[in-house]
């Protein structure tokens, strides 16, 4: 898959499943623009490669922060929402400010990305790619239970994905969203010490199948919402 000197814009690209996306991106030759907020910009793999471009950048969910972000990649190609954030908890446990925090981290900061990314792609008519970061039980209903408001914030981000990509497909804007499951991270690794880690899809794995979407080779594939399980 070739990006050569394709512009994508990768958010939450300094996590585990980030960064195993910005490898393969700056291996396929694309200039990738990283934001970041500081914390992991020093130690990041991939910060002294000459196509790739860390962004100080205010939170995402911030309507002008995001704005200026997308503004400043007018030739950008690719959009690839993987910032997000996870809570578990019943129902009971999980009050206003919990729930609304995680409809912040997830679905508010894909519709604006997504929103901003629309605008720059459209002025620039040539056409581009979107992918967002669904979750399991944005799939499976059931398996949310004990992470209602995780499960439900995740869910609207699918809604977002299939409702858009209709609207932006005769702009040449292909629009799709994997779903991975529990993804074999030290962090997943930690939390969950007993679980059958060798079941979990590994981040390269589901990097590779963000990085067919986000390719100029997909030419096809659209409103897709691809689960990504591994054995799990």
């Amino acid at each position: 898959m070739d990006f050569q000197d394709r512009h994508v814009i990768v958010t939450g690209g300094t996590g585990a499943l980030g960064t195993a996306l910005v490898g393969l991106l700056l291996n396929a030759g694309a200039q990738c623009h990283v934001p970041h907020s500081g914390a992991k910009a020093e130690s990041f793999p991939h910060r002294d490669h000459p196509k790739l471009r860390l962004v100080p950048s205010g939170s995402l969910a911030d309507e002008a922060a995001v704005a200026q972000l997308y503004e400043s990649v007018p030739d950008l190609w690719a959009s690839i929402h993987v910032a997000g954030g996870y809570a578990g908890g019943k129902i009971v446990d999980t009050d206003k400010a919990a729930l609304m925090k995680l409809i912040e981290m997830n679905l508010l900061t894909s519709f604006l990305c997504s929103r901003a990314a629309v605008r720059v792609m459209q002025q620039r008519q040539a056409g581009g790619r979107i992918v967002n970061i669904a979750a399991r039980p944005a799939l499976e209903w059931r398996t949310g239970t004990g992470q209602t408001a995780y499960a439900a914030s995740k869910a609207a981000v699918a809604a977002l994905t299939a409702a858009l990509a209709e609207e932006v497909v005769k702009d040449g804007i292909l629009v799709n969203a994997v779903v991975p499951s529990t993804m074999d991270t030290e962090a997943n690794r930690q939390a969950m010490p007993k679980a059958n880690h060798a079941n979990w899809p590994k981040v390269e794995e589901v990097a590779q199948t963000i990085l067919f979407l986000a390719s100029p080779d997909n030419q096809v594939t659209r409103g897709a919402l691809v689960p990504v399980y591994g054995r799990s």
